[in-house]
């Protein structure tokens, strides 16, 4: 059974760049066809879709998001990474890793999730 843990601070401050990391166990991020994606939440609103890297290291970002992330991986550790530059107060969220058959994910019911990670973002 597949398991994502999400790792990072807690706490970064506004202009800086927002790294997290997905550690997976359970499976490879290399095999079969799947999208690793990174999906946030910020608080009272709804689960936003961020980017995806496939099995086969392929790409995706959210238009909205495109010009301040970056995703990228770690075959060696079973990690995927997100970066996120040039933050706000309104990045701070609970951010999620995930895997899923379909590129964007929106919903717990597509797929394997973390737990989720808090990122506030404060000075």
């Amino acid at each position: 059974q597949v398991q994502l843990r999400e790792s990072g601070p807690g706490l970064v401050k506004p202009s800086q760049t927002l790294s997290l990391t997905c550690t997976v166990s359970g499976a490879s991020i290399t095999t079969d066809y799947y999208y690793w994606s990174w999906i946030r939440q910020p608080p009272g609103k709804g689960l936003e879709w961020m980017g995806a890297i496939t099995s086969a290291g392929r790409i995706v970002y959210s238009p909205s998001l495109k010009s301040r992330t970056s995703i990228s991986r770690d075959t060696t550790k079973n990690q995927f990474t997100l970066q996120l530059s040039s933050v706000t107060p309104e990045d701070t969220a609970v951010y999620y890793c995930a895997r899923a058959r379909t590129v964007v994910v929106t919903t717990p019911d597509q797929g394997s999730w973390g737990q989720g990670t808090q990122v506030t973002v404060s000075s």
